[in-house]
């Protein structure tokens, strides 16, 4: 027989496991909704918050890209002198 305060403890547990519970199931109903090849039903898309995407500008975009060809040209350049 647990001891009183050790009761409230699990209560808060026993909580806690059935939050996760329900969180996983939610997951599991995604995912089964997406092998069919059909969108997740309301209340799984409910229990799960995605995080909103992050807006990225033009300009921002273009100096990422132009970096990155100028990664691969100087990587193109190198192996070019090696071989």
């Amino acid at each position: 027989m647990p001891r009183p305060h050790d009761a409230g403890i699990l209560e808060a547990a026993l909580i806690g496991y059935q939050f996760e519970k329900e969180k996983i199931e939610g997951k599991i109903r995604e995912l089964q909704a997406q092998l069919k090849g059909k969108k997740a039903p309301v209340a799984a898309r409910r229990t799960v918050k995605a995080r909103p995407r992050r807006q990225m500008s033009d300009a921002a975009r273009a100096r990422i890209a132009a970096a990155q060809r100028k990664r691969w040209a100087e990587f193109h350049k190198q192996k070019g002198a090696g071989a």
